[in-house]
């Protein structure tokens, strides 16, 4: 089988496109042939050496965690799958290892698939509609009427969060930039700014969620616009924001580890309707490295890019 790894944190260059043996499941575990995966700006920052603290340092490693497929085996006491299952789910920060032909995956990052979405519509969902979800449901407990600005309302965790937000009855403000203001607002926010010429300082607005996926606050800026008994959300923190966010009860990191109560979450609001992706490229896993290099330079992708197996 095919699989993107590398041996070494870096640039791009340290990816290649490996044969390597078809990986058995161990117990909890199950094989998935990998229908499509998505690509987050978690895989190249992982990819950096930027979150050794959660995905530590062993190698060779795989690349990619959003997924959806078929089950191709199951591990030793496994009774909530059975080959031939469709799923989708998201290998592990730790594990990794989606873009490839067949991944191995713990069963409690996986849930069956919903019958109304496809392969491709539920690649993109798990890594950014969990991060979304725990943020604004399980952390902040988002409530009808309440207030929430999200940064970078375009991208993959972005987009998720605001129609999570006003699925919940939320006044969502949004970020992002000007050349996207069409866009956003056809998301139905009630406001949307562009962060180049975001003015905090003369911002009067002040917010009872703020969820910063695009990384552009810093934690003070985010407590001057937070009403009291705030909260902030960050995702993929530098290491300094990570520790501030410890320290502090009014900011906190989201990590997008999947929940059964993310999936359930996530899965309901797909197959209502109310969680819809959109997708840009899908490219075959033998372009797929090329793909993820411009899409990491450019940083202003139109949908989710998404990758396919060889077949």
């Amino acid at each position: 089988m095919k699989r993107i790894q590398y041996f070494k944190y870096g640039d791009p260059e340290v990816l290649s496109l490996a044969d390597v043996d078809r990986p058995t499941p161990g117990r909890g575990q199950i094989l998935v042939q990998v229908k499509a995966a998505s690509v987050n700006p978690m895989d190249w920052k992982i990819r950096r050496g930027e979150m050794k603290m959660l995905s530590g340092s062993h190698f060779p490693r795989g690349l990619g965690h959003d997924f959806s497929g078929v089950v191709d085996a199951v591990g030793p006491d496994v009774k909530q799958f059975k080959v031939g299952d469709e799923v989708f789910g998201a290998a592990s920060i730790r594990q990794a290892g989606a873009f490839a032909d067949y991944v191995v995956v713990e069963t409690k990052t996986v849930a069956l698939k919903p019958s109304n979405i496809t392969f491709e519509q539920a690649a993109t969902m798990t890594v950014v509609g969990s991060a979304a979800w725990i943020g604004l449901i399980a952390k902040a407990k988002l409530r009808v009427g309440q207030s929430v600005l999200i940064t970078g309302c375009l991208g993959g965790v972005g987009r998720s969060a605001v129609q999570i937000a006003r699925m919940q009855g939320a006044i969502v403000t949004g970020s992002c930039r000007a050349s996207g203001r069409e866009d956003a607002q056809a998301l139905g926010m009630s406001e949307v700014v562009d962060y180049n010429a975001f003015d905090i300082g003369s911002y009067r607005r002040r917010f009872d969620v703020i969820f910063d996926t695009a990384g552009a606050l810093s934690l003070r800026q985010c407590g001057a616009m937070l009403k009291k008994g705030g909260m902030s959300l960050h995702i993929v923190p530098t290491p300094a924001k990570m520790i501030g966010c410890l320290l502090s009860p009014r900011h906190h990191v989201v990590i997008a580890n999947p929940t059964p109560e993310s999936f359930a979450g996530i899965s309901e609001a797909a197959e209502q309707g109310k969680l819809a992706p959109v997708i840009g490229r899908v490219v075959p896993l033998s372009e797929a490295i090329p793909a993820i290099v411009a899409l990491e330079k450019t940083g202003n992708p139109k949908g989710k890019l998404l990758i396919a197996p060889m077949e």
